[in-house]
């Protein structure tokens, strides 16, 4: 999927958002956990069928299926080909965080752009070029790059200066010299919304992931004005707030009505 159709979307559905899938077996409802055979598909099934029109992505954090061995790495499987089935036009994100150098780098993107139907995957930068180039030789598809992220540790080493430049800044610019780089995206947290100006001279065209917003205490007024380019270029992520909206039978709705919520405010920035 091409950044273009990305930006098509955002205006026919007036909305930004990227839905978060990190399904957890203990927050979720305990009917359908107790009668189903596959709660965590069915739950986020049920979710995405219900959300999809408010949205433009869908991010699926691996983790909280390959924790369950074979059946939750089948199921993410079963998911993702679901998602790409149903609804072509939702940009469909593996929250999988790899990044390994040559051999490896090509057979993980092989098993996410292959194997599975996911338009991006996210990645950490630190061992270099050549652990991020493999997976930008596939076409329209797309690494996002872990940037300043919102989590407390982020100051260890995203904020630390060398050459009075500190290291985030330092991989935004050196990515953008690498092979394909206009396939690069990069994950900024909406807690880091003050760095965005500073982002966006960095990468002024480049989409960024931005998880944070809600529940982790971001600001999406903020992040739009610092961060939104002449095609948006935002994917401002939502998962428990719409995921655990409610825990009973009511569910459903209730996560429509908080993604409806998010895409209603996106509606009015976007205007």
């Amino acid at each position: 999927m091409t950044t273009q159709t990305i930006f098509e979307q955002i205006q026919l559905k007036k909305s930004f958002l990227c839905l978060g899938l990190d399904p957890d077996l203990d927050k979720m409802p305990s009917h359908l956990v107790a009668s189903s055979e596959e709660p965590l598909f069915d739950f986020c099934k049920t979710i995405v069928d219900h959300v999809n029109h408010l949205c433009v992505s869908v991010k699926i954090n691996t983790a909280f299926f390959e924790a369950y061995g074979v059946v939750g790495f089948t199921t993410l499987h079963k998911l993702a080909q679901y998602i790409k089935s149903h609804y072509p036009e939702l940009f469909l994100i593996a929250d999988a965080k790899r990044g390994d150098i040559g051999n490896t780098s090509l057979r993980y993107a092989k098993a996410f752009f292959e194997a599975m139907p996911f338009d991006a995957i996210t990645i950490a930068p630190y061992m270099g070029k050549d652990s991020v180039e493999p997976f930008l030789t596939y076409k329209n598809k797309h690494a996002i790059l872990l940037a300043l992220t919102s989590n407390e540790g982020a100051a260890d080493f995203q904020l630390k200066a060398k050459d009075k430049e500190v290291l985030y800044k330092q991989v935004l610019k050196q990515s953008q010299n690498w092979n394909n780089a206009s396939q690069l995206m990069y994950v900024v947290g909406a807690t880091k919304a003050e760095h965005l100006v500073e982002i966006r001279k960095l990468v002024p065209d480049s989409f960024l992931l931005v998880p944070g917003v809600g529940a982790q205490g971001g600001s999406l007024r903020d992040v739009y004005k610092h961060g939104a380019n002449k095609k948006i270029g935002l994917l401002v992520n939502s998962s428990r707030g719409i995921l655990y909206a409610s825990n009973g039978e009511d569910f459903a709705e209730a996560a429509l009505e908080a993604a409806n919520a998010l895409q209603q405010d996106m509606k009015n920035l976007l205007n």
